[in-house]
C-alpha cells in the first residue's frame, strides 16, 4: 500500500527505478534521487514545468558527469 502512496505522489518513481537500474554498480540509490530531484527543481526554474521525460534526460546528464568526475579521481 506505501508503494501505491508513493507512486501517487511522486511523478519521477519510473524516472528513478530506470535510472538506478542503469547506473548500478556505479551510483547509489540515494545518488540516483539526488540527481532526479535536483532535475525536477532545474527544469522548474528554467522552462516552468518539469515533464518527466525532461527530469530524466537532466538526471542522466548528471549522473554521467559524477560518474566521469569519480573515474578521473582514481
Amino acid at each position: 500500500m506505501s508503494e501505491r502512496i508513493e507512486a501517487d505522489t511522486n511523478p519521477y518513481v519510473e524516472v528513478e527505478s530506470a535510472l538506478r537500474d542503469e547506473f548500478a554498480g556505479v551510483h547509489s540509490a540515494s545518488t540516483v534521487t539526488r540527481c532526479v530531484e535536483a532535475a525536477h527543481y532545474g527544469a522548474l526554474e528554467v522552462t516552468g514545468y518539469a515533464h518527466p521525460g525532461l527530469v530524466e534526460r537532466i538526471a542522466r546528464k548528471h549522473l554521467h558527469v559524477l560518474a566521469l568526475v569519480a573515474s578521473e579521481r582514481g
